[in-house]
């Protein structure tokens, strides 16, 4: 599949999870429980559709402007749309699509469902800016930082991690956002080793602009 940055894309959007939808072999991506967009494997576990929803006009009028885009599989052909994932789609149009798609499925709930959809995404960061509900190990060998008090998977047996015991349990804070040394020498000292350096600095710019409000 050409659009590799689309799992990264999609799960920096708040509130989204996703999971295997196993009889169908379709990787699911949802916002408060509703799918807004799908990536479809076939018997190889490769990507054969990505699958979205728009505006009936919308969706007629791409499908005519791109052999690529297809009436939904599997799906509503009027407010489903498929994309081939190594067709002619530009990746900004792609993105511009996903991103409507996600705003259609959360406008279809209440404003109060909305605001409480969003506002639980926000009090799911952990103190450092981690979206904990994003992790392949959340639910399953880690309940989350803020569930857990800091004492997650990769801190020392029996202890909270370096960050949590030094903002929440130390200096008293809500999370590190209010803390002037961000990003700090102990946030520097706890690299995921599965990330290069250049990830790490990435990284830590995003948790730093997640907990000041920027995302």
């Amino acid at each position: 599949m050409k659009y590799v940055w689309i799992d990264e894309y999609l799960l920096s959007k708040k509130g989204v999870t996703k999971d295997l939808q196993k009889d169908w072999n379709w990787i699911r991506y949802q916002i408060g429980g509703k799918m807004f967009a799908a990536v479809c494997l076939d018997e190889k576990d490769e990507p054969y559709y990505i699958t979205l929803k728009l505006e009936p006009s919308e969706g007629d009028f791409l499908r005519n402007q791109y052999e690529d885009i297809l009436p939904g599989y599997y799906m509503n052909k009027i407010h489903w749309n498929s994309i081939k994932p190594d067709g002619e789609v530009p990746d900004e149009l792609l993105k511009d699509l996903l991103d409507k798609s996600y705003q259609l499925v959360l406008g279809g709930f209440s404003k109060k469902k909305q605001k409480e959809i969003l506002e639980s995404a926000t009090l799911q960061l952990s103190c450092c800016g981690t979206e904990c509900w994003k992790c392949s190990c959340y639910g399953s060998m880690c309940k989350g930082c803020n569930e857990s008090l800091g004492k997650v998977f990769h801190a020392p047996e029996g202890k909270a991690c370096p960050i949590y015991e030094c903002s929440i349990n130390n200096k008293k804070k809500k999370d590190c956002g209010e803390c002037t040394c961000v990003p700090c020498d102990i946030w520097k000292k706890t690299k995921d080793p599965s990330y290069s350096d250049e990830e790490f600095e990435n990284s830590i710019k995003e948790r730093v602009q997640r907990l000041r409000g920027g995302k």
